[in-house]
């Protein structure tokens, strides 16, 4: 029997690319040492205290079916907090919970997109946006941003892709380049997506890792509260990535409309989860920074070891637990750079290419380990970059 083109095309045949992260996991499998700063998960677990919040949940009785939309308590707490951190009036009927940021940007991606639409996204880009469009039953349309412009896309580029689009998906602060969107940036998208009467699906996941500038909504942009969607989520910010919490702001209506789908998906989000994501959440900015802290400190380390040479150039990493390198000086392809260097010195990154045409050349790297691995690590890809490179010979 024949499995659903839907599913047969959601990485558009390609590997959606995981090939390095694979094998970099079968390395260690079969005991090879390998440092990964891959993806993005925490060296620590998550805390005790959510731990036996979670555990306490579970033994009073909170395991069995939830409100679709999410538990009133979390629902009160995301709306409180958003509406504090944005501005933007916000309550509950405005929030929705579903398990993971993943699952929010498919739901958002249904409820914005018809059957065979266009959905606009930034290249560089997270590796499942254009699989999601895809799963959304949209077609995905990349735009480029500029590596020498710190990756910050541009209006009129946004624009000139526009024709005929239903929603444009966004992520700042970024994954993968640590660009935090500038008041420029966004002003220009939301400028277009209402002269364009697109929705805007805002992925903010990593709203509390800001090392410099300043995050705003899009939701709280003049005039687009009505046509934004933000996705949130409690796995960054709480170091909950096994948990799958997350939420989406909206229109109520739309709000209303998305619950309807989960209810023939999902159907909702564990209890004793939930309940642990509520005493997460009431432990307040104090733990978010808490969480944020190693990987402020862990950015500042790498872009000093980057400043001391001149062959690899790193991209301003506003935010996010990650810095992108730019190696095009070596002559090699980030995908090339990023194999060779887990071959020779067993140092997982990313390859740009994993993360779309406009990052060719450069290497995602997770801030992701303890800091003496970390610089450890750096150290030999600057080396290797060295060594790799090409003299000019003029």
């Amino acid at each position: 029997m024949k499995v659903s083109s839907r599913l047969t095309n959601i990485t558009g045949g390609g590997s959606g690319g995981w090939d390095l992260f694979n094998r970099a996991r079968a390395m260690k499998q079969s005991g090879i040492p390998v440092t990964e700063l891959t993806i993005g998960e925490h060296d620590t677990p998550t805390d005790p205290s959510i731990l036996n919040a979670m555990h306490a949940a579970a033994l009073a009785g909170h395991t069995g079916y939830t409100t679709i939309g999410g538990l009133a308590p979390l629902r009160e707490r995301v709306a409180q907090r958003v509406e504090a951190r944005t501005g933007v009036a916000t309550g509950p009927e405005n929030v929705l919970i579903v398990p993971g940021g993943q699952a929010g940007l498919f739901a958002a991606l249904m409820a914005t997109c018809e059957p065979g639409d266009t959905a606009l996204y930034i290249d560089p880009y997270y590796a499942t946006y254009p699989g999601t469009i895809r799963a959304a039953g949209a077609v995905p349309k990349p735009v480029k941003a500029r590596s020498r412009h710190g990756f910050q896309p541009a209006g009129e580029d946004i624009d000139a892709a526009a024709d005929s689009a239903a929603a444009l998906l966004i992520n700042s602060p970024n994954n993968p380049t640590g660009a935090v969107y500038s008041g420029r940036t966004l002003a220009d998208i939301a400028e277009v997506c209402a002269r364009r009467e697109m929705w805007l699906i805002s992925d903010e996941v990593y709203d509390t890792q800001v090392w410099s500038g300043t995050h705003v909504s899009s939701r709280a942009l003049p005039g687009m509260a009505e046509r934004t969607l933000v996705v949130g989520s409690m796995s960054k910010s709480h170091a909950m990535t096994g948990s799958r919490i997350g939420w989406i702001i909206g229109p109520q209506e739309a709000i209303a409309q998305i619950a309807n789908l989960t209810t023939h998906t999902t159907y909702g989000v564990s209890g004793f989860t939930q309940m642990a994501a509520c005493h997460a959440l009431d432990r307040g900015e104090p733990f978010e920074a808490q969480i944020a802290a190693p990987f402020r400190r862990r950015r500042d380390m790498v872009m000093a070891q980057i400043a001391a040479q001149n062959v690899v150039r790193a991209i301003p990493a506003e935010g996010a637990m990650y810095v992108m390198l730019d190696l095009r000086a070596t002559g090699l392809s980030g995908d090339a750079f990023a194999n060779l260097l887990l071959d020779t010195h067993h140092v997982a990154v990313m390859p740009g290419e994993s993360f779309g045409a406009a990052a060719a050349g450069h290497v995602r790297v997770a801030l992701t380990v303890d800091d003496a691995r970390l610089e450890t690590a750096i150290a030999q890809l600057l080396d290797l970059a060295a060594h790799e490179t090409v003299p000019n010979p003029g």
